[in-house]
């Protein structure tokens, strides 16, 4: 008889866990109920305090860090944490919004600061190289909130049919349907694409090169990369490797420790090199790349349409008699009663959103239409190389653009099984 294998030890534990332990970042097991137990950190700041000295240094780090690993909600086989991101935008933006329906006054500070701390926080996120839930949540939360306050206030009022609710919910649940398709896999590169295991040497690895010889982490023909580009495209993240016989260039990403294809390239955010990486939307909290870019688009063109029918749904009904553009801009005693305020400023709040999903979205297509990715578009800024056009809105490097028309169907095909090179043709 074949001897019985142990079961780990942090495994057995979890097994036995009820709803309200878990293992906290030690590994010793903890209940919730002492989430304000032992913990010497922030009796030693509470003692500092009081005794008016400082703080010695990493004390409020470690504080922090105690704090997310023990806010967690009863779950079955032990609590689950909670992201704390997820929690300012379930709070705040409702109280927000409540506040500046109050006065016109009010509405004016809170839909104009209400960006900048967005932005704010995004460069503060970015600066850090951090995945965050906190815009994933934002977003989601705005939308079904939106269609809360649309369904209590705006649909109340008896100037919106069913049919039009229909249609708006439609629309939706199409959007969430495309979203869940780019929470997906945007294309992670990993060993199942090699033949030969002697260059699969990380966890996530490739050993394909492109057929055309375009092996270079941007995108960019490598014989057409010379001195300060090539070393500024290649430090701390890839290095060229030989050349085989054909022109083929292969490119080693020395932090996933693997050999990628053209266009490919390393995500610090996420850690892991991405197959035509386009950027990374800190919207979705993933990448954008080969696998999920035109399920990105798709999501954009949803958001615009159902978005712009619900604005014009609610000014339609708030401020009868007047055409979309300039109720948006003059609704005369809109905030005389409460609810058509709240409403009015929703609408404030979806306006800007919209306006700023359309700039993306205009950026998206531009780029399509010339064939380069937003990462090679921002390479190409830095190294000062290609095209500007549209007043700086495109920038053509002029490496893969091969027509409008033949651009848009390779972008239409991405992915396609169909177009995927061989390893036979590449090894």
């Amino acid at each position: 008889m074949k001897p019985l294998k142990k079961k780990p030890k942090g495994a057995e534990m979890e097994e036995t866990l009820c709803c309200c332990e878990y293992l906290d970042q030690t590994g010793e097991r903890s209940h919730l109920a002492a989430c304000l137990c032992n913990c010497e950190d922030l009796d030693e700041c509470c003692e500092r305090w009081l005794t008016c000295r400082p703080l010695p240094p990493g004390n409020l780090e470690r504080i922090s860090d105690t704090f997310m690993d023990r806010f967690r909600f009863p779950w079955p086989r032990g609590a689950v944490k909670i992201d704390i991101s997820l929690l300012p935008p379930v709070i705040l933006l409702p109280v927000f919004l409540h506040i500046a329906a109050l006065h016109f006054l009010l509405a004016l500070i809170i839909v104009v600061s209400l960006p900048v701390l967005v932005l704010w926080y995004y460069y503060l996120t970015h600066r850090k190289k951090g995945r965050t839930l906190f815009f994933l949540s934002l977003g989601l939360f705005s939308l079904g909130y939106m269609y809360f306050v649309f369904l209590q206030q705006v649909v109340p009022q008896g100037h919106v049919g069913r049919n039009q609710v229909l249609i708006l919910t439609c629309g939706l649940i199409l959007m969430l349907v495309a979203l869940s398709r780019v929470k997906r896999d945007p294309g992670y590169i990993c060993c199942q694409m090699s033949s030969d295991n002697a260059l699969c040497q990380g966890n996530n690895n490739n050993n394909i090169s492109s057929p055309n010889g375009l092996g270079s982490t941007n995108g960019h023909y490598r014989a057409a990369l010379s001195g300060s580009a090539t070393n500024s495209l290649t430090k701390g993240y890839s290095r060229p490797l030989k050349e085989e016989p054909g022109g083929i260039t292969e490119d080693w990403c020395s932090k996933c420790r693997l050999v990628r294809p053209a266009r490919a390239g390393h995500c610090r955010i996420c850690g892991r090199c991405v197959k035509r990486l386009d950027h990374h939307c800190v919207w979705i909290n993933s990448c954008v790349g080969e696998q999920n870019h035109l399920a990105f688009i798709l999501v954009l063109f949803l958001f615009l349409l159902t978005s712009v029918y619900g604005i014009s749904l609610t000014l339609d009904t708030i401020c009868r008699g007047k055409a979309t553009i300039k109720a948006l801009f003059y609704c005369p005693g809109v905030y005389a009663d409460y609810s058509s305020a709240l409403s009015f400023t929703c609408v404030w709040y979806c306006a800007i959103v919209t306006s700023g999903m359309g700039y993306i979205l205009l950026i998206q297509l531009l780029n399509i239409s010339y064939n380069v990715t937003e990462r090679e578009a921002r390479i190409a800024l830095r190294e000062n190389s290609g095209r500007r056009l549209f007043c700086g809105m495109a920038v053509d490097p002029g490496l893969y653009n091969r027509g409008f028309l033949h651009n848009w169907i390779q972008f239409l095909t991405l992915g396609s099984p169909a177009l995927e090179p061989s390893i036979e043709a590449i090894v």
